[in-house]
């Protein structure tokens, strides 16, 4: 079965509730939970910082946007010193720079989050009226055993209920665990080729959901194996760092679904490796591909051919890091988890 096959028959299981646990080893699982526990005792709990919720970042006119963070510990920067250094807060700054106008964070990710975590976050974050929001999701399932198309199937009702809402989305799939340095041979690749299968899976159902994907493992695979700076104290978490890398991919995406930064409107150029393709293959494309976004698109006026949805592969070009500069949230402001 080709790559792309497999990737679109995990989708499908996903569709309609089958899958099993046959893509990963519990031996995998065993190593995994053991490393989390091990950061728990190297890092601590996560801070939940005063600020995360209620940020206004960006000191432009104009109304603000509204920017929601969902996920697990790669979402809510577990380990990170200060909360400038979280992907939310990178991701509100960098996005307020490229719109020019203020940016309100809306952070609901939380530290241990499973794929089954996501429906009460969508509840909270949709209670602030999001533009935009970013979804980064799906280790700590591989430590609950949870099968990978019960995890896709979850994550794509978020998107879509989020999409439901008018809110943008912007998904990056699963990491490649086969850079994490407690993990070795033989398990190294079969955490790879994991994770490689449910980063494509994801990528089918989330642009079917009506978001759109960045490849995150084969983006920081390679950064994170040859650079031990992209690793936290725990060596199992991303280091701030590590963290500005996911946000700095991350962030040209998150402009462009809002229609801001120079990439928002270029058609995709072949000579960047960009390409309009059958969502299976560009899936399996965007695996392989340093930060690759795919999004649903048209041919001639139609959404999809005979090998199903079409959608369009991209490499944004990166931005450089902006300082953040937070700015006092307004007197109508609303909070986080109270109605407007």
């Amino acid at each position: 079965m080709s790559r792309a096959r497999a990737a679109k028959k995990l989708a499908q299981a996903a569709a309609f509730g089958g899958g099993g646990l046959g893509l990963i080893g519990a031996a995998l699982y065993g190593v995994l939970t053991a490393e989390a526990e091990y950061a728990k005792r190297v890092v601590g709990p996560m801070r939940y910082y005063p600020t995360p919720g209620g940020g206004l970042y960006g000191r432009y006119p104009g109304l603000p946007i509204t920017f929601a963070m969902l996920g697990d510990s790669s979402a809510a920067g577990y380990g990170t010193e200060s909360p400038d250094d979280t992907p939310g807060v990178m991701l509100a700054s960098g996005l307020a720079e490229l719109a020019h106008r203020p940016v309100r964070l809306v952070d609901v990710s939380k530290t241990g989050a499973k794929s089954t975590d996501l429906a009460v976050q969508v509840d909270t974050a949709l209670q602030a009226g999001p533009h935009v929001a970013v979804i980064l999701i799906g280790a700590n399932d591989v430590k609950a055993q949870m099968s990978p198309s019960a995890s896709v199937q979850l994550l794509a009702a978020a998107v879509r209920r989020l999409r439901a809402a008018h809110c943008e989305v912007v998904v990056g799939t699963c990491p490649d665990l086969g850079v994490v340095p407690p993990i070795m041979p033989p398990l190294r690749q079969v955490a790879r080729a994991w994770s490689h299968r449910l980063a494509a899976a994801q990528t089918i159902t989330v642009v079917e959901a009506g978001g759109r994907s960045v490849s995150l493992g084969s983006l920081l695979g390679p950064v994170f194996k040859t650079d031990p700076a992209m690793w936290g104290r725990d060596n199992f978490h991303p280091s701030a760092t590590g963290y500005a890398a996911a946000s700095a991919a991350l962030l040209p995406s998150v402009a462009a679904a809002m229609g801001v930064g120079p990439e928002s409107f270029v058609h995709p150029e072949s000579f960047r490796g960009e390409a309009i393709l059958p969502i299976a293959e560009a899936a399996v494309q965007a695996v392989r591909t340093a930060g690759t976004e795919v999004a649903a698109t048209e041919v001639a006026g139609r959404p999809g051919g005979p090998r199903g949805r079409w959608a369009a592969l991209r490499h944004r070009r990166r931005h450089p890091k902006v300082e953040v500069e937070r700015v006092e949230e307004p007197a109508d402001a609303v909070p986080v988890g109270q109605s407007l």
